[in-house]
This record gives structure tokens, C-alpha cells and sequence, in this order.
């Protein structure tokens, strides 16, 4: 009873250090973006809830598929996340045609749902992708596939829903540095995220605690 209660504590601890990391990392993204690309401040509290709800689904379905925490799987497991964000860019700018330009982004604060509809396709089929592909990497049983499913929805819905209009967007030459911003945006974040939660929870992963 002791050692479960315990046990029941350490995932709370961790999933929790997902939520702090999270919120880290969405701040540092907030601020990256308003230095590289254009202000986004006025959005910084629903990055910060965003942020947190995405570092809780990713902690979480992580202690579904591993059976023994370690910081080598709990960085791999975060790189698969990311090789997807940058995997859905490429594939939307292969498939789609533009029809806006940058410029026209950057004039008004506004989500472009339109362009989101329209890419919405291949978000879906990134999203079954990316938990089928996880599920067989890890085969985690039919309740971890689930925890998979739930937070590629989440984090493509939260923070993927832009880079799957790449496409769609008209970059001149002129502008490619942005694409180049986008991937240090991208890798920023993940970083942060990964980092914090190693940083917090260094001594269950140290020790090779059990998940």
C-alpha cells in the first residue's frame, strides 16, 4: 500500500513537472516569436494554458508507454513530438499552393481559420499518423495508444494548427528566414520543455525510477 501510494505520488510529481515545464516553454516561445517573427504578447495567457495542458498530455502519456523512466527515452519520446511539427510542415508545403502572402498574415492579429479548414485534412491524417506510428514503436497496450491519440490531437490542435497552412502561405525568397524561424521556434521549444522536466524530476530519472 505504501509502495503504490508512493508510486502514485512520483507520476503526480512528474506529470505536474510537465504542466510547469510546459507554461516555461510556452513563455519562451512568446518571446522568441516576439523578437524574431512579430508580437504575440497579447496572447501570452492562452499560450500559457495551452502550454501547460500540452506538457501534461505529453508527461502523462509518457509514464503509458515506458515502463522504467530514464532521461535517453524521456528526450526520444519529445524528439518523435517534434520530428512530427517539422514533418507536417514539410508535407504542407508540398501539398498545398498559396494563396496569401506573409505579409498579409502579419497585418492582422487574428487565427487564420480559414487557412486551418483548409489544411485541416492533413492535420488529421498527421494526427492518427503520429499515434499509430508511436503505438507500434512502443506498443504500449490499447490504453497507452489512447494517451497517444489524445496528446497528438492536443498538441497539433494547440500548436501545430500553423505550421499545417506553411503551405498555403507565399515565402519569396526574400522571406525563407522565416522558415528558418519557425524550425529555431520549434526546437526552442521542445527543448525547454524536455530540459525543465529533466531539470525537475532529475532525481527519479537518476535513480531509474519506475513508471
Amino acid at each position: 500500500m505504501m509502495e503504490r501510494s508512493r508510486r502514485s505520488e512520483g507520476l503526480a510529481w512528474f506529470i505536474g513537472s510537465g504542466a510547469l515545464a510546459g507554461a516555461l516553454a510556452a513563455f519562451g516561445f512568446t518571446a522568441l516569436h516576439q523578437l524574431l517573427i512579430n508580437p504575440i504578447w497579447f496572447a501570452l495567457p492562452a499560450m500559457l494554458v495551452a502550454g501547460a495542458i500540452c506538457g501534461i498530455c505529453l508527461s502523462w502519456s509518457y509514464t503509458l508507454v515506458v515502463s522504467t523512466f530514464a532521461v535517453r527515452t524521456w528526450l526520444q519520446y519529445n524528439l518523435f513530438y517534434l520530428v512530427m511539427f517539422i514533418a507536417l510542415g514539410l508535407t504542407s508545403l508540398v501539398a498545398f499552393e498559396p494563396v496569401t502572402t506573409i505579409a498579409a498574415l502579419l497585418q492582422t492579429n487574428e487565427p487564420p481559420r480559414a487557412l486551418m479548414g483548409r489544411a485541416l485534412p492533413v492535420t488529421g491524417l498527421f494526427i492518427l499518423g503520429t499515434a499509430v506510428l508511436l503505438s507500434l514503436v512502443y506498443r504500449p497496450g490499447w490504453r497507452g495508444a489512447g494517451g497517444l491519440l489524445v496528446t497528438s490531437t492536443v498538441l497539433v490542435v494547440m500548436l501545430g494548427l500553423n505550421i499545417s497552412i506553411l503551405g498555403l502561405v507565399e515565402v519569396p525568397r526574400a522571406a525563407l528566414g522565416v522558415l528558418g524561424e519557425v524550425l529555431l521556434l520549434l526546437l526552442a521549444l521542445g527543448a525547454i520543455y524536455s530540459g525543465v522536466v529533466v531539470l525537475l524530476y532529475r532525481v527519479r530519472f537518476g535513480s531509474g525510477g519506475s513508471a
